[in-house]
């Protein structure tokens, strides 16, 4: 079950079709191959004990996928970090990881050194540029090492917005059951297909890579940081386009200055996920986009495979779906159990709040040496999430908050999800984040953290108003703080400790 061998099959297959293209130019799937065969020899020279792990620190490229591949091949494991990490969180890695060796672009691999120093045994790091790496790439080739359903395929590291993160083990079973859901949920693909990759290849947009390279679809790769205009060039210049964005991926491509002229018929699938996507940005991207868009939910420790908002999900009765059912993240996944359970593991009737679990073999092996975490996120064959939300009689999944973020004020809970909704239907309010801060009397409070749109003006009256229109009065923020931007980490999850941390400085 080695999962390089659907590369291998494909380049058999469709040795001439364009396989990965970045602003260097085009390679074709034998090329692929034929560089993915020669570097794993050379990976299994350097590193010959099977399953031992190699962290991969590149902006996207196509070196990261060629790399990926050739460790399977070679019976390795990758260990991917966002190329947008501290050095000092990328050397906590690969210290956890116990990582062999570091993989990295010339400025990750030059910014590591002096956050490696004090590493008791730090892993040596090849940069692209470098001879080592370039000696890597001309091994050669080896036979492909036979891997079992079980065997480590992927060390996922959570994003950390809450302390340390931690390696989730995926597993060959994971990645491929995470493809055939895939193909039964979101889009049949074929070698007519396009996978952009705007976002993080070592994140979401490469575990999407796989489905794709599977089925011999073309690989595009935008270089450096997200850039709207680019995005909307490649949907006017290549053919059945997927992509995968983070929400705010998604709201940053509505406000480019010619995204409401732009050609998008070369779009197929806008594939968004990895936080809350609000209803009212979701409604203007249905508007500019059309009926292109699929939600998922999932979690590094169930990648990318919870629940699905299919595209047609999105519509209702030649319009689109109600607010409600485009607050929620879907139906269950393909072969995807998914309860609301209160803390008992007791499953909650239709509607009532608890914790989101799921059970499927996409599912993480369990936490990279971490057996407390990992006792305390699987129980009994499912994991539980830490997510808070609600089933409808229907099946379908809402989200209410992760459980950390619930505020509870006078006795009652208070979901932020549900204000921040309320307040960015608001034509002046850009971006908001609500959280709870210690009250004396109520035990919290709702703070709401505002992001004025340019030019436009705001006073606290006008939220206040919109909220006693639409949410219970106890709910409403009881103070507004204006801010410029709101922090997020490197994929584009705001970061509430931060905002917890600056209120905290404030009082």
């Amino acid at each position: 079950m080695n999962l390089s061998l659907t590369l291998q099959a494909v380049a058999r297959r469709l040795p001439d079709h364009p396989a990965i293209t970045d602003s260097r130019g085009t390679i074709d799937y034998a090329t692929f191959e034929q560089r993915v065969a020669a570097m794993a020899g050379g990976l299994r020279a350097f590193v010959p004990t099977p399953g031992a792990r190699v962290a991969i620190a590149m902006e996207n490229a196509p070196e990261f996928l060629i790399s990926l591949y050739a460790l399977w091949r070679a019976g390795l494991v990758p260990v991917p970090m966002n190329a947008r990490l501290h050095p000092r969180e990328m050397a906590f890695i690969l210290e956890n990881s116990h990582a062999r060796l570091c993989l990295a672009s010339p400025a990750q691999a030059a910014t590591l050194a002096p956050a490696l120093a004090g590493m008791r045994e730090p892993p040596p790091v090849f940069s692209t540029s470098s001879d080592e790496f370039q000696r890597l790439g001309r091994g050669a080739p080896v036979r492909t090492v036979d891997s079992l359903p079980t065997d480590e395929a992927w060390l996922f590291y959570t994003s950390g917005t809450t302390g340390r993160p931690k390696g989730a083990v995926l597993t060959n079973r994971s990645l491929l059951f995470m493809s055939h859901a895939y193909y039964a949920d979101i889009d049949q693909l074929d070698e007519r297909d396009t996978i952009l990759h705007a976002a993080p290849l070592s994140h979401g947009s490469g575990l999407y890579a796989i489905p794709h390279i599977a089925r011999g679809s073309h690989n595009v790769i935008l270089g450096g940081s997200f850039d709207p205009e680019q995005v909307l060039d490649a949907f006017s210049r290549y053919t059945r386009v997927s992509m995968f964005a983070a929400p705010t991926m998604v709201t940053r491509l509505l406000q480019a200055p010619r995204a409401a002229t732009a050609d998008t018929r070369g779009l197929r699938t806008l594939i968004y996920g990895g936080a809350a996507m609000y209803v009212a940005d979701l409604k203007r991207a249905l508007a500019m986009l059309g009926p292109k868009l699929c939600q998922i939910y999932g979690q590094g420790e169930s990648p990318m495979t919870i629940t699905a908002m299919s595209k047609a999900m999105h519509l209702a009765d030649g319009g689109y779906a109600s607010d409600e059912r485009l607050g929620s993240t879907g139906l269950a996944r393909t072969g995807v159990e998914v309860m609301v359970v209160d803390e008992t593991g007791r499953p909650q009737s239709p509607g009532e709040v608890g914790e989101i679990v799921t059970r499927s073999d996409c599912l993480m092996q369990g936490y990279w040496g971490n057996p407390d975490a990992t006792a305390k996120a699987i129980r009994g064959g499912w994991l539980w999430t830490g997510d808070v939300g609600t089933l409808d009689p229907a099946g379908f999944l809402t989200i209410k908050d992760r459980s950390k973020d619930m505020i509870i004020s006078g006795g009652s809970n208070i979901y932020p999800r549900e204000i921040e909704e309320v307040l960015l239907t608001h034509a002046a309010v850009l971006e908001v984040a609500v959280i709870g801060a210690p009250h004396a009397e109520w035990g919290e409070e709702t703070v709401a953290f505002v992001v004025p749109r340019p030019g436009r003006e705001l006073s606290e009256s006008e939220l206040d108003q919109l909220c006693l229109a639409h949410i219970a009065r106890y709910k409403r923020p009881r103070r507004y703080v204006w801010a410029e931007s709101l922090p997020k980490n490197n994929y584009g999850k705001i970061l509430k400790t931060e905002l917890r941390a600056s209120l905290a400085s404030r009082d």
